[in-house]
């Protein structure tokens, strides 16, 4: 395959889509800002919070497996050009929305529409650039949704200081209409392209990968890790730090901005410095299972002494956070590259299962144990200890294989 001069095409190629995963991470982890001013405007309690922030992720995950046969068929400019039209939308009528259900259909739009922001600039990547090229690509997108985290987080509160949350909303969802015009208009198209699998072809690749024994030695980590770091960091971080540190939004908001820029230099130095540790030999999967023991560590000893070094332990629960989406490699790099795409769809899916799942499980498990007349931060650590002891089944249950082989 020839690749033609990425000077000019990195421009036109790689910036939309980075736009566009910076939207997607924005959306993912503005509640964390704006959920406590909505708790407090709208009387919503803990579990219906919960249940609002996580719809983002239940419409996400469940566009995983259709996302993977788009791709192929449609191409990348195509599905997420659409798709972010129906994110506007879902932005729109969440700002305009006074009640529970229209805040969660806006918030399930939001999540549907930004679902193929980082799949499809994997897929666009592969047609257009040559694999040496391809891992510092990834870091680099990835890194943009590094930023959209950070705007999240301080940015936001700032912004919050001038203006209402609707408003903030509404220039979203404009922002989100200009990526995806942009995103139509200026990305080219790959002429030649084979065409897609057909439909009963695609369905047996995936099926394929939910009978791996591979998948399913990463997938409870997918779950527990990353979508319990995502739960976490997207809206009962700052609730944990409210209840059981003390602290007030603007040093909320400071805190959530260091664990976004650490999370931000973690994507950065995986672009930078993947290949180099392959090519030295470090494989990196000692990397990943580093990071997670590092993670389960400090996730620890926040649940435990939530005010012992919180400034310190969340960044580097931010930076493992980043580390591990190396599991997207690992679990593809078992399959044909055919396949390769799909499994990380599958792996997306399990991923946010998990945020969806556990955010949601954490309110209502607050809410019922507060009920039963438990303390709020009781209540919280209980709920953190919770998710930790799902997290210590997972690693161990990845680290059993090996011990076998």
């Amino acid at each position: 395959m020839t690749y033609p001069d990425s000077r000019g095409l990195w421009i036109r190629l790689f910036l939309p889509f980075a736009a566009g995963y910076f939207l997607s991470y924005l959306f993912r982890t503005v509640n964390a800002v704006i959920g406590p001013v909505l708790a407090r405007e709208l009387s919503l309690a803990d579990n219906a919070l919960g249940l609002l922030t996580s719809t983002y992720f239940l419409a996400f995950g469940l566009a995983q497996l259709p996302l993977g046969i788009m791709l192929d068929r449609f191409g990348p400019r195509r599905v997420e050009a659409g798709l972010l039209v129906i994110a506007a939308a879902g932005v729109a009528i969440f700002a305009l929305s006074d009640g529970l259900s229209g805040l969660a259909i806006g918030r399930a739009l939001i999540g549907l529409g930004v679902s193929a922001c980082l799949m499809a600039s994997f897929k666009a990547f592969s047609q257009w650039f040559p694999p040496e090229q391809q891992a510092s690509l990834t870091g680099w997108v990835m890194a943009s949704g590094g930023l959209g985290a950070l705007a999240a987080s301080k940015p936001l509160e700032f912004a919050l200081g001038y203006t209402g949350w609707r408003e903030i909303c509404f220039a979203l969802s404009v922002m989100t209409l200009v990526v995806a015009a942009t995103l139509w208009l200026k990305v080219p198209d790959k002429t030649i392209e084979q065409k897609g699998a057909g439909f009963a072809e695609q369905m047996a690749g995936v099926r394929a990968i939910f009978a791996s024994r591979h998948f399913w030695r990463y997938a409870p980590m997918g779950f527990f890790f990353t979508g319990g770091f995502m739960a976490v960091q997207g809206l009962w971080a700052s609730r944990w730090m409210n209840v059981l540190e003390g602290m007030e939004g603007t040093a909320i908001a400071a805190r959530l901005t260091w664990i976004s820029g650490a999370m931000l230099a973690g994507f950065m130095f995986m672009g930078f410095f993947a290949t180099v540790l392959v090519r030295r030999g470090i494989k990196l999967e000692r990397v990943y299972l580093g990071a997670m023991v590092i993670a389960l560590a400090c996730f620890g000893l926040i649940s435990s002494l939530p005010t012992m070094a919180g400034d310190l332990l969340w960044p580097i629960l931010g930076i493992c956070f980043s580390l591990s989406n190396i599991s997207y490699s690992l679990v593809a790099q078992a399959f044909p590259p055919a396949v390769s795409g799909r499994a990380n769809t599958a792996l997306n899916l399990l991923v946010f299962a998990g945020a969806f799942g556990l955010q949601w499980g954490i309110g209502s498990y607050v809410d019922v144990l507060q009920a039963g007349g438990m303390a709020g931060d009781t209540a919280y650590r209980i709920a953190f200890f919770t998710l930790l002891g799902g997290q210590m089944l997972a690693l161990g249950w990845l680290l059993l294989p090996t011990r076998r082989n």
